[in-house]
């Protein structure tokens, strides 16, 4: 199956009715701040080349972020925190990504999850992630040029090895531990650990954009050799 393909099949997935129901929820209920706008309100596809050298692996879509605007990490403080770093490290052609069609394209990079649907509290349920974990298996397998993987988050990480063991990979081991600037390799990929670039990190300090950048700075030297 292509990544096309993919993307279209996410888009249209129904396994998950808390999660679908919260989406659809969300998007009649409305931010204040967005009233005006029409929400997606429904599953969210990856965003970035169909053949990366790098890999983002995010939690979730965030309501009002994703889940308002249609692509990955998009419209909230999250994304502003991401897509900086990104283009900073040169893997993005801005910094800011604000809605779909507001010319941001990666460079040589995809971004992604292991749930595509927004969870309530931002908490997917495991039978959540492992209902949508087939999808990242199914990437993971049809990115055939990936250097480096970075992992946004415990539930991140532990969701891209699952799903990397999974796709037939060589598998890690041992099993990497998960904390901010961890770094593995395997079958000539790195994965990267990263503290994810939610509020409740970068409002406390748990993660500073040096920090965050750093992490980009890191994968842009692996993969230039």
């Amino acid at each position: 199956m292509s990544l096309a393909s993919l993307s279209a099949r996410i888009v249209a997935c129904r396994r998950c009715p808390r999660l679908l129901a919260h989406c659809r929820k969300v998007a009649r209920e409305k931010r204040r701040a967005y009233r005006d706008e029409t929400y997606w309100g429904k599953p969210v596809p990856p965003f970035g080349v169909a053949q990366p050298r790098l890999l983002v692996v995010g939690l979730a879509p965030g309501a009002h972020g994703a889940n308002r605007t249609g692509r990955m990490f998009t419209g909230d403080a999250s994304g502003d925190w991401l897509y900086r770093a990104m283009h900073a490290a040169g893997f993005a052609s801005r910094p800011t990504s604000t809605r779909r069609g507001d010319g941001l394209r990666l460079l040589d990079a995809r971004v992604t999850a292991p749930v595509h649907c927004a969870p309530p509290d931002n908490k997917p349920a495991p039978g959540e992630i492992a209902n949508c974990l087939p999808y990242l298996v199914e990437e993971i397998a049809a990115c055939r040029r990936l250097r480096v993987v970075v992992a946004l988050g415990r539930i991140g990480m532990d969701a891209f090895l699952k799903a990397w063991g999974a796709a037939g990979r060589p598998r890690f081991s041992p099993k990497p531990p998960f904390f901010h600037g961890a770094e593995a390799s395997a079958d000539g990929v790195t994965l990267l650990a990263s503290y994810h670039p939610s509020r409740q990190n970068t409002q406390t300090g748990k993660l500073t954009r040096p920090m965050l950048h750093g992490v980009f700075l890191r994968a842009r030297k692996i993969i230039s050799g």
